[in-house]
């Protein structure tokens, strides 16, 4: 069955961005970027919100990223080959391929999309999250956990909701950093 995770960098603290909005935690080593690049794989659609989306824009508009390794050639690879929804008010065009942009989020029509998914979509940026998360639309949190702590900044999860979690798995990295992965409860 199709998933809609949710997946984040997140500080031990809870903040996905410091208080200037910078997420700079530390320096991804191969293990935890072939991770991720493991996620997108599996996922056949990414929804964004616009800031997400505008940063992670450069793995198509900035071929000098894919050309550093192969293993960011195949990060690349697999970010411009998904589909992406972008949740923006003030966008009026997308800068990339497969890409539509959605004036608002609607859980009805991400529940058809899901309905209709050949293969897991991935939910990100906070408040995207947060909105699907009070929908009842995650079906997965991968939360990657930095050794860092911020002392503030943008949560990670909605400070005004409750979600009761269980968690299905965990992994260590080299460098420090925890992947956690939790279902809703009843899931």
């Amino acid at each position: 069955m199709t998933k809609l995770i949710y997946a984040t960098n997140v500080t031990l603290d809870g903040y996905i961005e410091d208080e200037r909005g910078a997420f700079d935690f530390g320096p991804v080593d191969a293990e935890v970027f072939r991770s991720h690049t493991d996620l997108l794989l599996s996922a056949g659609t990414f929804l964004y919100g616009r800031r997400l989306y505008e940063t992670m824009a450069v793995w198509e508009t900035d071929a000098r990223l894919a050309a550093q390794s192969d293993l960011m050639a195949d990060f690349a690879t697999a970010w411009q080959t998904a589909n992406k929804v972008v949740y923006s008010t003030t966008l009026t065009a997308a800068s990339t391929a497969n890409t539509r942009i959605e004036r608002h989020f609607d859980p009805t029509a991400v529940r058809e999309l899901k309905a209709a998914a050949s293969s897991d979509i991935t939910v990100g940026g906070a408040n995207l999250a947060s909105q699907a998360f009070k929908a009842g639309l995650v079906d997965e949190c991968q939360l990657f956990v930095w050794p860092t702590v911020l002392g503030g900044g943008k949560p990670a999860l909605a400070t005004d909701a409750r979600a009761d979690l269980e968690l299905i798995d965990e992994r260590r990295f080299g460098n420090g950093v925890v992947l956690l992965r939790y279902r809703p409860l009843g899931r």
